[in-house]
C-alpha cells in the first residue's frame, strides 16, 4: 500500500516504514505529524480525487537538520565581475508510521 502526500510545494510517494527527507516544518524530533493533502491511495487499486478526500497519512519526525552546501557563482566576464555564495537548505526527516484511507 502505498500513497502520494504533497507537502512543501513537492509530492512524495510513500509507503509504511518509509524515511523521507522533506522541507523544514519547524517540528520537533519526536513529534507526530499528520499531512491531510492526500493525492492518491493505491491498495491493489489505485484511488484518487473524492475517494481520498479524508485520507490522512500519519507520521513521526526524525530529525531536523541541514544539507550539503550548495555553491552559488555568479560571474560576468570582462569586467572583473564574481560573487561566490553558498546555500544549504533546511530540512525535516520524517518516517511513515500509518496511512489512514
Amino acid at each position: 500500500m502505498y500513497a502520494i502526500i504533497a507537502t512543501g510545494g513537492k509530492q512524495y510517494k510513500v509507503s509504511e516504514g518509509d524515511i523521507i527527507t522533506i522541507e523544514k516544518l519547524g517540528v520537533e524530533a519526536g513529534e507526530k505529524v499528520t499531512f491531510d493533502q492526500v493525492l492518491a491511495v493505491s491498495d491493489n487499486d489505485l484511488k484518487v480525487g473524492a475517494d481520498v478526500a479524508n485520507a490522512t497519512v500519519d507520521a513521526s519526525v526524525v530529525k531536523e537538520g541541514r544539507g550539503k552546501k550548495v555553491i552559488v557563482y555568479k560571474y560576468k566576464r570582462k569586467t572583473g565581475y564574481h560573487k561566490k555564495n553558498g546555500h544549504r537548505q533546511a530540512f525535516t526527516q520524517v518516517k511513515i508510521e500509518k496511512i489512514n484511507a
